[in-house]
């Protein structure tokens, strides 16, 4: 049985890591705020934000498997006090570099390593570890609710300060409370020397990779991520600006719509954990990337306003980060938890492609074209590819040879 010191590590690991995510995915979940307002100061086209957006997203996903393998050999609080002053010298470099190739180098490669410091894939590893195997599922599920309570608090914050105190000073201030929240909470991270491992013999770095990408369901949830990072961030950039050019010109739509993203992702995400216990969540995972596409679709073919942006929102905020501790639970349940973050940053590597690719190509499709319709269709057939490739998934431990003595 757990002793009370066990349950109470859990809780702090749990507070400490969720506060963390909250501020990592917070910040960035209102970047699209941004959008306009540093493209007609600089003067340039949309196109500029939106390549460091995807570059950010990119390298997100390129530094997260060595940020988890680092995480999972020296501890997350070396590796999340690394990202919180990376985060925070790239919020700085957003504020004032001037020079697009700049702009886009700090918002981009800073960010992108920050968040792979500080979000799911350094921080799944040690909550994986923490937790019993009877609570993992629950305990990725709430990890995941506490990224979106970030994503529902901050985005009002973030609008408030770039209406009191400009784009610019809004920035400083993200960077300055970056620091000062992350690093202390770090050192409550701390593992003990003895931490729960994976069980059976002992794996090295490359043989844990080796393992994990011959392994057909591994590489199939890896193709499957791609289309999660495509459409959450497409969307999650891209959609103030759509309803600009759509005719909703009341800023507040487009900050309750992201308001309302990040609160029903608390309940979906925490709904999916709960879920992961009880049920296939290979299967829960083809559901998900259905029930998206058919929800772009019923949004991107009606008729445009303040309530259909709402019943979207919400809609799809139930199901916006849902993919995240069902996708964690199935990594850790084929290979164990030793080399979980390192492993959860290949597949989120993929994940942060679809972004970079959704991110990218919004702003330059409607560069061309002077619309994001032909992206939102890409969205939806991309949705029916993830449902397919889901769901032939088996989420059955690997079976090891035993080494000898």
């Amino acid at each position: 049985m757990r002793s009370a010191t066990d349950s109470s590590r859990l809780t702090t690991v749990l507070v400490a890591s969720g506060i963390i995510l909250s501020l990592a995915m917070g910040v960035r979940h209102g970047f699209g705020f941004w959008l306009q307002p540093v493209s007609q100061h600089h003067e340039w086209s949309r196109d500029t934000f939106s390549l460091a957006m995807a570059l950010q997203n990119l390298m997100w996903g390129v530094f997260g498997p060595f940020a988890g393998m680092a995480a999972d050999r020296f501890g997350a609080p070396r590796i999340v006090m690394l990202g919180a002053f990376l985060y925070m010298a790239g919020l700085l470099a957003m504020s004032s570099a001037t020079d697009p190739a700049l702009f886009v180098a700090g918002s981009g490669v800073l960010i992108g390593a920050g968040l792979a410091c500080t979000a799911f894939g350094a921080l799944s590893g040690v909550v994986g570890r923490t937790a019993p195997v009877a609570k993992r599922s629950w305990a990725f599920g709430v990890l995941g609710a506490a990224g979106s309570f970030g994503q529902f608090a901050m985005v009002p914050i973030e609008q408030m300060l770039i209406a009191g105190a400009t784009w610019q000073g809004a920035l400083l201030w993200l960077a300055a409370s970056v620091v000062l929240l992350m690093v202390p909470l770090s050192l409550l991270l701390r593992e003990p020397v003895s931490s729960p491992a994976s069980g059976g013999a002992p794996q090295s770095i490359a043989q844990a990779v080796r393992e994990a990408f011959s392994h057909q369901p591994f590489r199939l949830l890896i193709a499957g991520y791609f289309v999660c990072g495509f459409q959450v961030v497409f969307i999650g950039v891209h959609l103030p600006s759509y309803l600009k050019d759509r005719g909703v010109l009341d800023p507040k739509v487009a900050v309750v719509a992201l308001a309302l993203i990040g609160f029903f992702n608390i309940f979906g995400s925490f709904t999916a954990g709960q879920l992961g216990g009880r049920l296939s969540k290979p299967k829960l995972l083809a559901a998900i990337y259905l029930t998206r596409a058919l929800i772009i679709s019923v949004f991107v073919f009606s008729p445009l306003s303040a309530t259909s942006v709402y019943v979207f929102a919400a809609s799809m905020g139930l199901l916006w980060l849902s993919t995240v501790p069902l996708t964690n639970g199935v990594i850790a349940g084929m290979f164990g938890v030793r080399h979980l973050s390192m492993l959860s940053g290949f597949v989120f590597f993929s994940h942060q492609l679809g972004s970079f690719s959704g991110v990218w190509l919004g702003g330059y499709l409607y560069t061309v074209q002077g619309s994001y319709d032909t992206v939102w269709l890409i969205t939806i057939a991309l949705g029916l590819i993830a449902c397919a490739l889901n769901l032939p998934i088996s989420e059955a431990a690997v079976v090891r040879e035993p080494q000898a003595a």
